[in-house]
């Protein structure tokens, strides 16, 4: 997924954005953002590249941190939800 048209101006070469843009599918995926929201995609993205400024260019590491911040503390371990007791239970 190109990263260009959310660069806003910022200016990377062209390695940097393919690896801004594999990133930024991968946390689309994971996060589950649609065709159609762009409101989340420039969110991630505008994360991606504040990350890229500071001179991440790992494409993994870039998407982890982004979920990191985006993910509600409780989805971030999985083992936290196995051991959160449900409604049925007691």
């Amino acid at each position: 997924m190109p990263i260009t048209p959310f660069l806003n101006g910022v200016r990377f070469d062209p390695e940097t954005k393919r690896v801004l843009g594999i990133a930024l599918e991968m946390a689309c995926i994971a996060l589950r953002v649609g065709d159609c929201d762009d409101g989340g995609k420039q969110a991630i993205a505008t994360k991606l590249i504040e990350l890229a400024k500071a001179g991440e260019r790992n494409p993994d590491l870039l998407c982890e941190r982004v979920l990191e911040e985006i993910r509600p503390p409780w989805a971030q371990d999985p083992a936290r939800l196995r051991d959160t007791p449900t409604r049925n239970e007691g």
